[in-house]
């Protein structure tokens, strides 16, 4: 086990038979009840802590192996190991949660504002679609409001898909320019 005095060079080699895990587990139950715990209060769910220890005794073995010196304090050392982990974890939810409401909003139309500042924005966006070239309209509605794909507008109007999707990007930024400047979003 990686307690007590640190081992160097050859003689760390020699101690765990020239296999860097030593055959042995690189975290003794100590180790292993605070690497558990400080996992659980960075706010990583039970049913991850086992992944969570587990990464942890990878981590040290990948040192071990690497030729790199055991550290000093095995234990401190895991505990900021784990709190790594845990920060980790907090960053890929939220990541995977935004991802998420990106895919739902992209699936189901967004909802309105109520009462007056939806009444504005249906004005605005109104006379915005009001302004827009008729072939830019067209596309507008079609793809937002009647939720047509872009193969499907395209062969409904007989133009290529690639000038269906020019005309939405063009469309879309003068829209947007548009309630910009009229601040309405």
């Amino acid at each position: 086990m990686l307690r007590g005095r640190p081992r160097r060079g050859r003689e760390a080699h020699a101690a765990t038979g020239g296999d860097p895990g030593g055959g042995a587990d690189p975290l003794d139950a100590a180790q292993e009840r605070r690497v558990r715990a400080v996992l659980a209060l960075g706010g990583v769910p039970q049913a991850d802590l086992p992944d969570g220890v587990q990464q942890v005794r990878l981590r040290l073995l990948e040192r071990a192996a690497s030729g790199r010196e055991a550290p000093r304090d095995v234990s401190a050392w895991a505990a900021v190991v784990a709190s790594n982990l845990a920060m980790d974890w907090h960053r890929a939810k939220r990541r995977q949660e935004r991802l998420g409401e990106r895919l739902a909003a992209l699936r189901q139309p967004a909802e309105h504002p109520s009462g007056e500042d939806s009444s504005v924005l249906s004005v605005a966006v109104a006379q915005g679609l009001g302004e827009l070239p008729d072939a830019q309209r067209q596309v507008v509605v079609l793809r937002f409001y009647a939720d047509l794909p872009v193969r499907s507008i395209a062969e409904q109007l007989g133009v290529p898909e690639g000038t269906v999707k020019s005309r939405l990007h063009t469309a879309v930024r003068a829209l947007r320019a548009r309630l910009h400047e009229d601040e309405v979003v």
